[in-house]
């Protein structure tokens, strides 16, 4: 005695994706399972960590050129990804809340707090290349952003402190007890006792050059935190 194959009963077949239509509301319907929302969730996970493991979500080709920061004549373009962004966007916080990647006001400005500004920053921003995961840098994109910074530091920064700064600390600080207001002599302050310095108009010539680089830094990196 045979029996026969055992068919299944339509109505109890739930189907993976149904359409529908509501005659009395004229409405399409459209019902998925349970099964295929967990299918699209679990490759999009699947996705996007492939995509991190794999060094980040690639952008719109960015375009820097050092010429622009006056640290030099390489032109470099690339396609950033998340963590470029993010190191782009902590340097932009750091010269857009300093005085570093600001317009110096000589009039109303002190060079030696100027100079604690340029020294933070150049801590900062070491310690943000510093941070970055050692997974990433191999991405030629993040190897860019790194050497440009360091470039900015060493090429920007470091030759004007090297040539000016000791000079001028040592003589800004005896002239600030020389005109202190308890020692007999008129009473400046720090603005108008700076202007004394003998190499003044130099110094502050090559303070506005890399003043002028910062500021176009600060510029590029905004330019790439806001890249599609």
């Amino acid at each position: 005695m045979s029996i026969p194959n055992a068919v299944p009963d339509p109505d109890k077949v739930t189907p993976l994706i149904e359409l529908g239509w509501n005659n009395a509301d004229w409405l399409f319907s459209l019902t998925v399972s349970a099964w295929v929302m967990l299918a699209i969730v679990v490759i999009t996970l699947a996705l996007l960590i492939w995509r991190y493991v794999a060094g980040g979500f690639a952008f719109k080709s960015f375009e820097i050129d050092q010429a622009d920061i006056g640290i030099g004549s390489q032109k470099f373009s690339f396609k950033p990804n998340m963590i470029d962004k993010q190191v782009a966007y902590a340097i932009w916080v750091e010269l857009s809340t300093r005085k570093i990647g600001l317009p110096i006001d000589f009039d109303n400005d002190v060079v030696s707090e100027i100079y604690d500004s340029w020294h933070g920053f150049f801590t900062v921003t070491r310690d943000l290349v510093k941070g970055i995961p050692a997974q990433k840098v191999r991405r030629d994109s993040t190897q860019k952003i790194i050497r440009l910074s360091i470039e900015v530091l060493n090429e920007g920064l470091r030759p004007h402190l090297t040539r000016w700064q000791a000079r001028f600390r040592h003589w800004y600080d005896r002239e600030l007890k020389k005109y202190d207001a308890g020692a007999g002599e008129e009473v400046l302050d720090p603005q108008h006792i700076q202007e004394r310095f003998p190499r003044f108009d130099e110094l502050k010539a090559d303070m506005e050059r890399v003043n002028q680089s910062l500021i176009k830094y600060r510029q590029q990196m905004y330019r790439l935190v806001l890249k599609d």
